[in-house]
């Protein structure tokens, strides 16, 4: 009474299934999905597609197919079973179980995450006035998530008089939320229940209003803001605005002073601002300034001014302008930072006395300090006793929800160095650090390890910058395990960050390197667009530079070199499959966007027509075109492809679980050669993964374990 699956999966290998053996004992046969043909037209282009009908999570055939590949992933992985668990607890190992938060000041209360040892959440905490008082858990998640598979707890928001907590559950891993509301002096939940919601609000300063996001069912675009009563029904909720462009999303967010709500609009190249003083929650909002085409910009408060960062008159790097509040028109605007062709704004935080400014130059972030009556104004990194001679770091403004101060929190780490929080002063210029991330497990030491940044040379003679990182007894050859790492989409910059995880692969041997490639903005805005739309090519022959570059250069050889990204780097790794799947030995592929025009086509997908400008609209046959020219799904080829593992998550909202089901099985139609393609979906999750600590460093133990078993590396 086997199923067709199970007798195959017997046969394998073997001449017959004996009547009696189980069949658990046999090796698992690859998945053969059905194929019926999908005819997609348009521009007189017929596509077909044989995978079409995967597109339906509620059918049991789809789920049955997701399980079979997981089964087969499992067998090709069987023989890194004990490995597997090895490198999780040897990354675990390396985790401070009961580990801390750094305390920071809000309204009167110190506000403090912890984790206790063994549990996978996180327990939200408070202490009033004195670090020395009695603790109040606010939340805690290993509660509350104890009778679920997946539970995250997200937007976290204190009353301002701090009576109240609303936050955001998601049981689903879809990143719709469900608002709730605790009363933190009875400890009791309120009867307020918000329903398939963004997670996070924004309170009025009466303590009894709040505002937040809702979502399109379908698309789950952010498009209608709500203003609620404590006490009232979702159904009686009142919407004070409604983002109708379908290329925008929207959401709601008080300025740091809390005296002000802002409303944002944001495409990918333009936004729009709204403004409402939080003490009259029942007025409404005004437009700071009307949208345009191309304009981007974000408000800050302070006093009577609006402090923003803005690419107003063609600062593509963007520059600093206040207007008074009174009349916040762009004809108002006076420019306090002018733009700068080889600097970035890459943020901006207000306090009271000063403005603190995260820029970016030749990829390398410097935090500079400016007084507003101009008393003070130098870089932290010219005064500090971190080590900015190396270029492999990351440095920025902490989490700073402090106005009235004149300490700044910062961040900083490195390829080798932990994550660090320090406090620096800017009127003595002395800085202490508040904490740095423990490495638990075999005696870390950063001198052990070595990193440097590197420039290849791409098709069109631009320098591609390179961070690598490797354990100093790690010998250079065309025998080095190397990884390369890469995403390059929508200005998102991958800095140079520590990794207690990436140990377990250092420490075997491994040399790991990201590519900063077209369509981040490591080297500026014009990095990011010489990398979109029609320049989208340049961001897939970057990454293949950067690889020959590292071949060429003897530290490492096709056979020893693998490659990895995620989501839109999943579409990158799809796309130099098929331009130069000679180059890599395996490649690991997660929640991968490769599907790109049939998806840029379904208005019905989430997060379809906000990225008209990132990718192109395909209704437009030039777009059309352009992206069907690249697109990973719509040129899989008769060649040999690396070994590849494709994982992706079965809820998830942002790529489809289809996408990556569809691309493995068209992949081993064409596939030519014996390398491994496999699949691995997370039945329970979405596209960030487990929602436990612990638990999502078991998928990075079966990439790790993958990885090793192609270098023959066991342990």
């Amino acid at each position: 009474h086997k199923t067709a699956y199970e007798i195959s999966a017997c046969l394998v290998g073997s001449e017959m299934c004996i009547r009696d053996r189980s069949c658990t004992d046999m090796k698992t046969t690859l998945p053969t999905p059905k194929k019926e043909d999908k005819l997609l037209k348009i521009h007189g282009d017929t596509r077909v597609d044989p995978y079409y009908w995967l597109n339906n999570r509620e059918n049991p055939e789809v789920i049955s197919y997701l399980e079979e590949e997981n089964k087969y992933s499992q067998s090709v992985l069987k023989s890194t079973k004990k490995f597997q668990k090895e490198l999780f607890d040897e990354m675990k190992g390396r985790i401070k179980e009961d580990d801390s938060s750094v305390p920071y000041l809000l309204n009167g209360y110190w506000y403090i995450t912890r984790y206790e040892k063994g549990k996978e959440y996180p327990i939200y905490t408070r202490k009033f006035m004195s670090l020395d008082s009695e603790e109040e858990i606010m939340l805690d998640v290993n509660e509350m998530a104890k009778d679920y598979e997946y539970y995250q707890v997200s937007g976290l928001s204190v009353s301002p008089d701090n009576k109240k907590i609303s936050f955001g559950v998601d049981t689903l891993s879809r990143r719709i939320y469900t608002i709730n509301v605790k009363n933190l002096e009875t400890g009791k939940m309120l009867s307020d229940e918000i329903k398939g919601v963004n997670s996070y609000t924004a309170w009025s300063s009466d303590s009894k209003t709040f505002f937040y996001t809702g979502k399109d069912e379908e698309t789950l675009r952010s498009d209608i803001i709500f203003r609620h009563n404590i006490g009232d029904d979702q159904r009686d909720d009142e919407i004070v605005y409604e983002e109708k462009d379908e290329t925008f999303s929207t959401y709601v967010y008080p300025s740091k002073s809390r005296e002000y709500i802002f409303i944002g609009s944001e495409s990918t190249l333009s936004s729009e601002y709204r403004y409402l003083p939080s003490d009259t929650p029942n007025q409404e909002f005004k437009v700071l300034q009307e949208r345009e085409r191309g304009l981007e910009y974000r408000p800050y408060h302070i006093d009577d001014m609006f402090y923003i960062t803005t690419n107003a008159d063609n600062s593509t790097n963007f520059k600093i302008v206040k207007t008074p509040i009174s009349n916040t028109n762009k004809s108002n605007w006076e420019d306090v930072i002018q733009h700068s062709d080889d600097i970035l704004i890459d943020d901006l935080e207000l306090f009271s006395d000063f403005m603190a400014i995260e820029q970016r130059e030749n990829g390398l972030v410097y935090l500079r300090v400016i007084g507003y009556d101009n008393d003070m104004d130098y870089f932290i990194n010219e005064n500090s006793s971190l080590d900015f001679q190396n270029e492999t770091y990351s440095f920025s403004l902490g989490y700073n929800p402090e106005f009235n101060t004149e300490n700044v929190r910062l961040s900083y780490n490195s390829l080798t160095v932990p994550s660090t929080i320090l406090e620096y002063n800017t009127n003595n210029k002395q800085e202490k650090i508040l904490k740095q991330q423990e490495v638990l497990g075999n005696k870390f030491n950063s001198d052990n390890y070595t990193s440097e940044r590197l420039f290849a040379v791409a098709h069109d003679g631009k320098k591609i910058p390179i961070s690598i990182v490797r354990h100093k007894d790690t010998k250079l050859n065309s025998d080095t395990p190397l990884l390369q790492y890469g995403y390059g989409s929508y200005g998102i910059t991958v800095d140079p960050r520590f990794s207690s995880v990436r140990l377990s692969l250092l420490d075997r041997g491994f040399v790991y390197a990201i590519a900063h490639i077209r369509g981040s903005q490591y080297l500026g805005r014009e990095w990011y667009e010489d990398g979109r739309v029609f320049n989208k090519k340049n961001t897939f022959m970057d990454f293949i530079s950067a690889s020959e570059f590292l071949i060429e250069k003897k530290y490492t050889s096709p056979d020893h070199l693998y490659a990895m990204g995620g989501s839109a780097g999943g579409l990158l790794m799809g796309a130099i499959m098929n331009m130069s799947p000679e180059l890599y030995n395996g490649v690991i592929s997660a929640v991968p966007f490769v599907d790109v025009v049939t998806t840029m086509l379904d208005e019905s997908i989430p997060l379809t027509t906000g990225e008209y400008d990132e990718w192109g609209d395909p209704n437009i046959k030039e777009f059309y075109d352009y992206m069907l020219s690249y697109s990973p799904y719509d040129n899989i080829k008769n060649v040999e492809y690396p070994n590849t593992l494709v994982t992706t998550g079965l809820h998830d909202s942002q790529v489809q679980y289809w996408e990556p089901a569809k691309w493995v099985a068209k992949l081993r139609d064409y596939h030519q050669g014996d390398n491994k393609i496999i699949l691995h979906t997370d039945m329970d999750a979405g596209h960030s993964g487990s929602s436990g600590r612990f638990e999502a460093l078991k998928e990075i133990a079966m990439e790790y374990a993958f990885l090793f078993m192609l270098e023959g590396i066991n342990q």
